[in-house]
């Protein structure tokens, strides 16, 4: 049968081209040799691409589960948490002030807190999903993202990445809908980057390797933090000094006021 990549002919026992290395539908060479359809002479839509010299054998892809997906992203959300909270335990004591027990946070510290976590968040994505096709969730659950065109790597996961403000809306409920109806369970974002999400045979090595990474980032995280908080800056700032967020306790009681509206949380287990 003929790829419908590169056009040169293959093995009707393969489901690779050994030439290029695109994957063939499981049921395209079957249904070729038996003459039902005409052999394919442009690129099919779906099919999964595999980088030249890569170990990872085309006929073992199997597309990841939205189960193994949502826990690759719990475990992810938990790693970015602890990223988040020594970032913005930073960035909340440069830009806010601290009276007493008392936590003021200004619109410069919102603000500047907001733009750093979301160019951390599409930098973890981006990065490690182009560099080694898994984040340290995906790595630990064992699925990969690949591509199925040959579009620049750096591209792809860019925009896959980017459109998780869509998919992320409703608390991922857009992108779960979307990925429930795709024959490849692709999101928007893998859509529209053409990439999607494999089941991979990591080796112990790296699960082990990205479950050190991953529990580093959260001890780190435990450790940082209270000593970030231990140093008050007691700087005015010029710009986007107005409190918008207050948080402290009084008594037995932690309270949170944002604007007009106040909340207090009781501490005392007894009453």
């Amino acid at each position: 049968m003929e790829c419908p990549h590169c056009h040169r002919q293959t093995s009707h026992l393969s489901k690779s081209c050994r030439s290029c290395g695109l994957l063939i539908p499981p049921a395209q060479y079957l249904l070729e040799e038996s003459g039902v359809v005409a052999p394919e002479t442009g690129a099919v839509s779906g099919d999964l691409t595999v980088a030249r010299g890569s170990e990872q054998n085309p006929d073992s892809y199997r597309m990841a589960s939205l189960g193994d997906r949502f826990i690759a992203f719990v475990l992810d959300t938990l790693a970015l948490f602890g990223v988040f909270t020594v970032v913005d335990a930073w960035v909340f004591m440069r830009w806010g002030t601290v009276e007493g027990t008392e936590l003021k946070l200004t619109s410069a510290s919102l603000l500047i807190a907001g733009i750093l976590n979301a160019m951390i968040l599409f930098a973890y994505g981006w990065l490690l999903e182009a560099g080694f096709g898994a984040t340290l969730g995906k790595a630990m659950v064992g699925i990969r993202v690949v591509r199925t065109t040959h579009r620049n790597p750096l591209a792809a996961l860019a925009i896959r990445n980017a459109l998780r403000i869509v998919d992320g809306l409703g608390f991922y409920l857009v992108g779960v809908l979307v990925a429930s109806c795709s024959n490849l369970r692709q999101r928007l974002g893998d859509i529209c980057a053409d990439t999607a999400v494999v089941e991979e045979e990591f080796g112990y090595p790296v699960k082990i390797l990205a479950m050190v990474l991953w529990i580093g980032t959260l001890a780190s995280a435990g450790w940082a933090v209270p000593r970030i908080c231990s140093k008050n800056n007691d700087a005015q700032h010029k710009y986007l000094n107005r409190v918008v967020v207050q948080v402290g306790s009084a008594g037995d009681s932690a309270y949170f006021r944002v604007a007009g509206l106040r909340i207090d949380v009781q501490m005392n287990a007894t009453q």
